[in-house]
């Protein structure tokens, strides 16, 4: 670089370049000039890549637990209120309990950022349930928040609560709903059957009681 007229960097792989750095220290370089340095470059990336495959033939099929790695998840724009909670106070306790960086965009696509596959796989998980949406006929294992005269409230996943009228409870009718041995803070199985307009759902445990599976 010191004694010539350019200092020409080049990078890529089998397939081409994928980038490059020039400095000169003329007005300019010529066509030929400029033609012989890609073909040495050519030659000499092709030496390196020969010699580094000699080593190692392939990539790891699987990358380390322990690599930094970036994914990102998709959400409406208006869920992004929920993943980060009033005052932001959501979005800390993903972070202060998996340890990952995580930045939103106005579009709803969040970036996680982690050194631990555990730690992403799990930040993933919260979002995901933050921002899950009922569906039509399935079925999921929901927690009783509210016992009123005409049934339960159930809260399906985090901030998603639908209603389990007295009459989708058992077969069998039920006069009181303190008849049924069900009480707050109970797991129950629920099946979606409806969702109206404004997004309310409405449940039902009689559905499952012939249905083993849970979503």
């Amino acid at each position: 670089d010191a004694l010539g007229d350019m200092d020409f960097k080049i990078t890529g792989d089998q397939h081409g370049i994928t980038a490059f750095q020039m400095d000169i220290k003329v007005e300019g370089i010529n066509k030929n000039i400029m033609k012989e340095a890609l073909f040495q470059a050519k030659a000499g990336r092709e030496h390196i890549l020969q010699k580094m495959l000699a080593v190692c033939p392939e990539s790891n099929a699987k990358m380390s637990v322990y690599a930094p790695r970036i994914e990102t998840i998709q959400i409406k724009p208006s869920k992004i209120g929920i993943v980060i909670g009033p005052g932001g106070k959501q979005i800390r306790s993903i972070i202060d309990e998996t340890g990952v960086e995580i930045n939103i965009d106005d579009n709803g696509l969040i970036s996680i950022a982690s050194n631990s596959s555990e730690a992403m796989e799990k930040a993933k998980a919260i979002i995901h349930s933050l921002t899950a949406e009922a569906e039509m006929g399935r079925t999921y294992c929901g927690k009783i928040t509210s016992i009123v005269q005409f049934g339960f409230f159930v809260e399906i996943f985090p901030g998603k609560e639908g209603l389990c009228h007295i009459s989708e409870i058992s077969d069998k009718r039920i006069q009181n709903i303190h008849d049924t041995n069900f009480k707050e803070g109970d797991e129950i199985d629920v099946k979606v059957i409806d969702i109206n307009d404004r997004g309310q759902i409405r449940l039902s445990h009689k559905a499952t009681l012939n249905q083993p599976v849970k979503a």
